[in-house]
Parts: C-alpha cells; sequence; structure tokens
C-alpha cells in the first residue's frame, strides 16, 4: 500500500494493498451493454469528417504539428492537433485522448511512441481550448454531469464518438494509414479521462490494434460511488445522492464493463495511490481485460512526488516497447 504524505481529507490508497487491487471486479453488464454501444459505434462511422488541417504551429521530435478541425457526431465540429512526420510518409497512427483538464497544446504527448508516426490529439466536446461547445460545461464537475440523465443524452457516449471520429478523420487526412491501403492498424493512447474513454471505445472499433491506458477513469462505478476523491467522481457521487437512479445510466459508462470485451493488446499503467481517479477503479479496468494485457504499477497518480520523473520516464520507455512489438506491419 502506498503512502505520502497529504492534505487530504481522505486516504488516496484506501486502504488497499497491490494484492488487494488486483482482485476487484469488473460491474456486471447490462443486457444490452454491446448493443448499446455498436450502435452508437455505428452511428460514428457513417459521420463525414471532412478534417482541416490549419497552419503549421510547431516542429520538434520529428514531426510537424498543424492544427485541425473535424466533425463528430450530431455535427459538433471539433478541433485539435495533428502530428506528422517531418520527413516521409507515415508508417504508424495513433490517437491521443486526453485528461479532464482538456488540451491546451500537444504538450508531453509529442514526442509519440514510435518514430515515423503521425497522430490526432483531438479535443472531445465541452473539453480544451479546441473543443469548447455552447451548452456543454467546459470544467470536470460540470462536464462529467452533463446529460447524465439518460444514457442516449450522457456528454460521456458523445466523446467516445468524438474519438471514433478522430480516428476517421486522421485515416482521411493520412490516407496511407488507412486500412484500405495496407495501413498499419491504429494505436491508442488515453490518460485519467481519456484512459476510461479509450476503453469504452475500443472493444467496438477493429482500426486499433493496441492501445495504452494511463491511470484511467470511469471503472467499476458500483465502487467509484463509495469512494471520496478529488476528481470528477466526487461530481458524481453528489449527484447520486441525490438522484440514486443515476447508478442505472452509468452501467452503460462503466469502463471496467467495458474492458471484459477488449481484446486488443493493453497497456496498463494503474497507480497505488491517487486522490483524483481511485485506484481501485483503475485496476478494475485492468483486471478486466480480455486480451493480452501489461500492467505498470505507478506508485502515485494525479500527485506530485519524489521519484515521479524517473516512473514517467520508465513508463514512456515501456509504451515504445509495447507499441514497437505490436504495430508492425
Amino acid at each position: 500500500m502506498a503512502s505520502f504524505e497529504h492534505g487530504f481529507p481522505f486516504d488516496p490508497a484506501y486502504g488497499r494493498t497491490l494484492d488487494d487491487l488486483l482482485l476487484i471486479p469488473a460491474p456486471a453488464a447490462p443486457d444490452d451493454f454491446d448493443a448499446f454501444w455498436r450502435a452508437r459505434y455505428e452511428e460514428a462511422r457513417k459521420v463525414a469528417t471532412e478534417p482541416e488541417i490549419g497552419p503549421l504551429e510547431d516542429e520538434r521530435d520529428g514531426v510537424r504539428i498543424h492544427g485541425v478541425t473535424f466533425t463528430s457526431v450530431g455535427g459538433v465540429r471539433l478541433g485539435g492537433w495533428v502530428a506528422l512526420p517531418a520527413e516521409g510518409s507515415a508508417e504508424y497512427g495513433f490517437v491521443v485522448g486526453h485528461g479532464y483538464g482538456g488540451r491546451q497544446e500537444p504538450g508531453p504527448d509529442v514526442p509519440l511512441p514510435l518514430p515515423r508516426a503521425a497522430a490526432i490529439l483531438p479535443c472531445v466536446r465541452g473539453m480544451g481550448a479546441r473543443g469548447l461547445h455552447p451548452g456543454i460545461p467546459d470544467v470536470a464537475d460540470g462536464h462529467v454531469l452533463h446529460g447524465i440523465e439518460s444514457r442516449d443524452s450522457y456528454v460521456i457516449g458523445d466523446c467516445v464518438a468524438d474519438l471514433w471520429c478522430a480516428a476517421s478523420a486522421l485515416h482521411e487526412l493520412v490516407p496511407e494509414l488507412a486500412p484500405g491501403e495496407g495501413g498499419v492498424r491504429l494505436g491508442y493512447l488515453g490518460e485519467s479521462f481519456g484512459g476510461g474513454l479509450g476503453a469504452l471505445a475500443l472493444p467496438w472499433d477493429d482500426r486499433f490494434g493496441a492501445a495504452q491506458l494511463t491511470v484511467p477513469t470511469f471503472g467499476n462505478h458500483p465502487l467509484r460511488l463509495t469512494l471520496p476523491c478529488m476528481g470528477s467522481g466526487e461530481a458524481v457521487r453528489g449527484y447520486h445522492r441525490e438522484h440514486p437512479e443515476v447508478a442505472e445510466v452509468l452501467r452503460y459508462f462503466d469502463a471496467a464493463t467495458a474492458a471484459t470485451r477488449l481484446e486488443l493488446p493493453t497497456l496498463v499503467a494503474a497507480a497505488l495511490f491517487d486522490p483524483s481517479v481511485p485506484p481501485p477503479g483503475q485496476f478494475a479496468v485492468h483486471n478486466a481485460l480480455a486480451g493480452e494485457h501489461e500492467l505498470r504499477v505507478l506508485s502515485a497518480g494525479h500527485f506530485e512526488h519524489e521519484g515521479l520523473a524517473a516512473e514517467v520516464a520508465a513508463l514512456r520507455a515501456a509504451r515504445r516497447d509495447f507499441f514497437g512489438a505490436r504495430l508492425g506491419r
């Protein structure tokens, strides 16, 4: 069990040892869980994403970074960034999700895991500098509750669709990566909010070949509702106290439940101590994975600590090796 000096009014390790965390299961899926998500995926695949690349904004780490816009479900126009190889054509492609702070710039997600790679770094609706949308809160505590009254209106479902549409946009922008052109399957990278969205998105999309989920959120909602935290989960807990019926909606957006359907190779980095995303939920996602998976145990997530830089560097090296072995032509 990890222990750090902290000022939180609860234990961000939640009294669990690593052995305890490795035993946490996924909740059972609703009977129509698969049908619900397959229908959402088919809807997203019909969208004409019409991506447009903006001017060059940066060049570093072997890529040129441009702004990008594309259309997602509901006709919502979103923005973000696309990274293209500075020389030659792309041999690998990635979709990169962001955390619940949104994305203001490409940031540390570049350099990409593999050389000669292209990537799209979208801002999902409501979040980040280029995902703002009228009526959708742009802060996590409000965003995570938007439309939560119904599985069909909950914003998290549309954010998952935004990732599918981002993949479509990347294939249109970099046609050598498209399956019909003999391109390799895409990699997915997602941390925190992006990790939870990835677990929900990936089981249904055969365009992806491997994924990394770092400190993923939305795992095991019934357990999360009992655990205080400093992240968006606390807003959901508060809502649930007043509206207990929301537990039925949350069953469709449980990243651990979705992970029981996730068969592609997946690297999970899960933390023993995390005040924002309770570790029991993170490990529930890892434990539920249906396919080949690899675990990297972090001492802490969402928390500055001695040794953080070394853990980040080790995870980056593991990520390079993981994708290099699984996204080959």
